[in-house]
């Protein structure tokens, strides 16, 4: 509960503050030689460089190490061997610390480079983003025993806050997606295209790994089952012979 507790505390005032954040902007109206400077901007080879790498920086996070990361430790629910759970742990982690470095840094160059007017919901779903991706690792870290009292909590609050992020992020791909096209005037079909059967594939591992083990044992007869004939497989001996017994 006090986990719960600093979690409300977390997120309460980050949803006001990106609540409020159209109001503030609404407020402020750009000088016209900034716009016209801005302009410029996204027409220079640089700011294009820019807006490239800041995108290949979240996609690499955001839609393809964190679903990778989520499919991995789905991976731990059916194993038995120690060894290779404390294998796919650390692999499971080593990407967890990849998204929120890569992350963080497309979040400096956004910082850094571009105006971030929050005018639009690609740039305050990011704010959102950058604000718990950072909270996600530390309840990795202070993570209870498996057993003890407060761990079914943690498990639930890790869970909820990972499934949260990878659908913000993915939801902000598609919108950065669309904000690049409207800075750039470029044609962005193929990346959607591309885009969403990257997430369509890895939804599919994601439905799969729960059935996979199901859709292994179907037609398979375990050795402690008996063996029970079907009507068709009776031959009319074995039922005659079936009718005496019981007659007896």
């Amino acid at each position: 509960m006090l986990l719960l507790q600093k979690l409300g505390c977390f997120v309460i005032p980050a949803s006001i503050f990106i609540l409020a954040l159209p109001v503030v902007c609404s407020s402020q109206e750009p000088a016209k030689s900034a716009s016209k400077k801005d302009h410029l901007d996204k027409l220079s080879p640089k700011f294009l460089f820019e807006i490239t790498l800041h995108g290949f920086l979240l996609w690499a996070s955001m839609g393809f190490l964190m679903p990778v990361g989520i499919l991995i430790i789905r991976m731990s629910n059916r194993e038995e061997s120690g060894r290779r759970l404390r294998i796919l742990f650390y692999v499971h982690a080593i990407l967890q610390v990849l998204v929120v470095l890569l992350a963080t840094a497309g979040a400096v160059l956004s910082i850094k480079n571009f105006n971030n007017s929050f005018n639009n919901y690609h740039q305050r779903i990011g704010v959102a983003l950058y604000g718990i991706i950072w909270l996600q690792p530390l309840l990795g870290i202070v993570r209870p025993k498996r057993g003890s009292k407060g761990r079914s909590v943690w498990f639930f609050v890790h869970w909820l806050l990972g499934t949260a992020i990878s659908l913000l992020g993915i939801l902000n791909i598609y919108s950065g997606l669309q904000a690049y096209h409207e800075k750039t005037s470029r044609s962005i079909r193929l990346w959607i295209i591309i885009f969403t059967a990257e997430m369509s594939f890895i939804a599919l591992l994601y439905l799969l790994q729960d059935k996979w083990v199901d859709m292994q044992k179907q037609g398979v007869i375990m050795a402690s089952e008996p063996i029970r004939p079907t009507e068709k497989e009776v031959s009319p001996r074995d039922a005659e012979k079936e009718l005496m017994i019981k007659s007896c």
